[in-house]
């Protein structure tokens, strides 16, 4: 399948890449345009678009749309895609929902990699790819250790505080 999604990758323009090629289609092609060409180019290519303001696969409230995928895909059941879910949503948002400690750490390596000198978005996704396999390796650690329910709590804990002061 073709999926289509805003040039200039950050944060959920390399995850959801990831996820899908990963989790959902391995066959897939991806194109990166201007904002304003998204939903012309979906059309014309017959390509899903992703991370792009009203559609399925993008952002709904606070959910980001690696979110929106993993839902879409039932993906959730693996508890840690769902981690990692939240650890994207966390660095490409204000990180307000989850409040994930790991969410900083992505957000920066993610910047970073923007600043390396890649002429395309599809070099950086190839060259970034890399650290989302060591996060979702980093998860299914977290999973089977179950500290991934012990820092869970610690941000419903985190959550309920600032909801006091």
């Amino acid at each position: 399948m073709r999926w289509i999604t805003r040039e200039n990758v950050k944060v959920d323009r390399v995850a959801c890449p990831w996820l899908i090629k990963r989790h959902v289609d391995p066959d897939a092609e991806f194109y990166f345009v201007p904002a304003a060409q998204v939903m012309p180019e979906s059309s014309r290519l017959c390509a899903i678009p992703f991370d792009v303001p009203g559609v399925e696969l993008g952002h709904h409230g606070k959910e980001c749309s690696f979110e929106a995928i993993l839902k879409k895909y039932n993906l959730n059941d693996d508890p840690a895609l769902h981690l990692l879910g939240k650890i994207v949503n966390g660095a490409d948002t204000d990180n307000t929902l989850w409040q994930q400690s790991e969410a900083a750490g992505l957000r920066a390596v993610a910047e970073g990699f923007r600043h390396l000198g890649f002429s395309n978005d599809h070099e950086i996704n190839a060259a970034e790819w890399v650290v989302y396999d060591a996060l979702y390796a980093y998860c299914q650690e977290l999973v089977k250790n179950g500290q991934a329910t012990r820092e869970a709590e610690r941000s419903l804990h985190r959550g309920i505080l600032r909801l006091w002061q």
